[in-house]
């Protein structure tokens, strides 16, 4: 599937075949949650979720990866812009996209954050306690 913005140079797409590895990994090697993971292990999450990516003319500027059964579950994982394309609502752009695709939008969707809270409530998402287990 692909949606196009209605006023921007953008465009998202589930096709895994455009999503440009390097650029992906880069963003992550910055966050907090990923900065640790090799391209390889990034690579390999890649093969085993849903992914989006969102593209101007010059090429990859986001990504979103969903763990997903398609039927009942959802993690909404690695949900990063471009920080030259930030500010631009591309962020809430692809949640809207996400909780409206036709694989997941029918399941729960789980997602962890420190900082986006107020993005994902927007959406639907409520604070609720998880537990987690390290391998």
């Amino acid at each position: 599937m692909e949606w196009r913005h209605e006023t921007l140079p953008y465009r998202i797409s589930d096709r895994k075949e455009l999503l440009e590895l390097d650029k992906i990994h880069s963003w992550l090697q910055t966050s907090y949650w990923a900065a640790e993971r090799t391209k390889e292990t990034i690579e390999k999450s890649i093969n085993g979720s849903l992914c989006f990516g969102i593209y101007s003319e010059s090429g990859q500027v986001g990504f979103m990866r969903i763990v997903t059964d398609k039927a009942t579950f959802s993690w909404i994982c690695d949900v990063i812009i471009d920080p030259h394309h930030r500010g631009k609502g591309l962020g809430k752009w692809l949640m809207q996209y996400l909780v409206e695709h036709p694989d997941v939008s029918g399941t729960k969707m789980a997602l962890g954050t420190r900082d986006a809270h107020g993005l994902y409530e927007q959406y639907g998402f409520e604070r609720q306690e998880t537990m987690r287990r390290k391998p």
